[in-house]
């Protein structure tokens, strides 16, 4: 029997909400991981001398959502480690 026989999927679903006017863009990415939720958020603004082209500002608001997210689902992992980890303190 092989490792991947052996894997088990899981499915995670994100679900990206976004809210935006003609110079600023707001993003929340929701993540459902079947036990636990997570969001991220991420905003940006178009500079006023820039072309108003809202994709730019929708791509980099998702990015910086995603960004986010990462770095909630890092700290999380990081405290499930821990708590399972002895306390190897004096």
């Amino acid at each position: 029997m092989s490792v991947v026989d052996e894997l088990v999927a899981h499915h995670w679903k994100l679900t990206f909400e976004t809210r935006e006017d003609a110079d600023h863009c707001e993003m929340v990415v929701h993540l459902d991981a079947g036990d636990r939720s997570l969001s991220g958020h991420g905003r940006s603004r178009r500079n006023p001398t820039d072309p108003a082209v809202p994709q730019v500002g929708e791509e980099l608001a998702a990015a910086r959502a995603l960004h986010d997210l990462a770095n909630h689902l890092t700290e999380d992992a990081w405290r499930m480690i821990e708590s399972f980890s002895p306390d190897d303190s004096p």
